[in-house]
């Protein structure tokens, strides 16, 4: 979270067109905090797109384009099914259409997300986002669910939020909120 994952397929998608390389940007219908299929950054660009539902074949989306694709570029990866991830393969290795995802690894129990887990198993090429700690200038690598001001560790894995419901952590904050409220003082 807070890594800049939205500003940069929107970066992405912004340096293909300006060549006129068509792009098709798609996102998980799961997120709706601007809109269903909207990409949106923390910065203030945002994007209407193609929303992924849970029924929807995004290889027949894409190869009933009728113009060149030059990328597929799909945001919020994580909420993805297994099926999707397939589907994704299917567009890269029998379009030859390179496709970029972008989404968190794990959720706040530090479980993997179902979507991140296939990519995990099948990405060519797995690059990591970085970001620090809410509460000190370590790598954050963990998610921690926050609710009235308050560490939550268990619950269901999807809840849709921003800086409200989550900050990014490294490890001993994750564990040890608290201790953050010490070393300010």
């Amino acid at each position: 979270m807070n890594s800049g994952k939205s500003i940069d397929i929107l970066k992405v998608a912004h340096n293909y067109e300006e060549q006129g390389k068509p792009v098709v940007l798609m996102t998980s219908g799961v997120d709706n905090r601007s809109g269903q299929g909207v990409i949106a950054s923390r910065i203030g660009l945002k994007r209407r797109v193609q929303p992924v539902m849970d029924d929807t074949n995004i290889y027949d989306y894409v190869k009933n384009i009728d113009h060149q694709v030059y990328c597929v570029l799909i945001d919020e990866a994580q909420f993805l099914k297994k099926e999707h991830i397939l589907q994704l393969i299917k567009i890269v290795d029998e379009l030859d259409i390179p496709v970029m995802a972008f989404g968190l690894k794990n959720d706040f129990r530090n479980e993997l997300f179902e979507g991140a887990k296939y990519l995990l198993i099948y990405a060519d090429k797995i690059e990591e986002m970085k970001t620090i700690c809410w509460f000190c200038p370590h790598k954050a690598t963990m998610n921690l669910r926050i609710h009235d001001g308050q560490p939550v560790y268990e619950g269901e894995q999807v809840q849709i939020g921003g800086n409200e419901s989550y900050y990014p952590v490294c490890r001993k904050h994750y564990f040890h909120p608290q201790l953050a409220k010490k070393e300010e003082d």
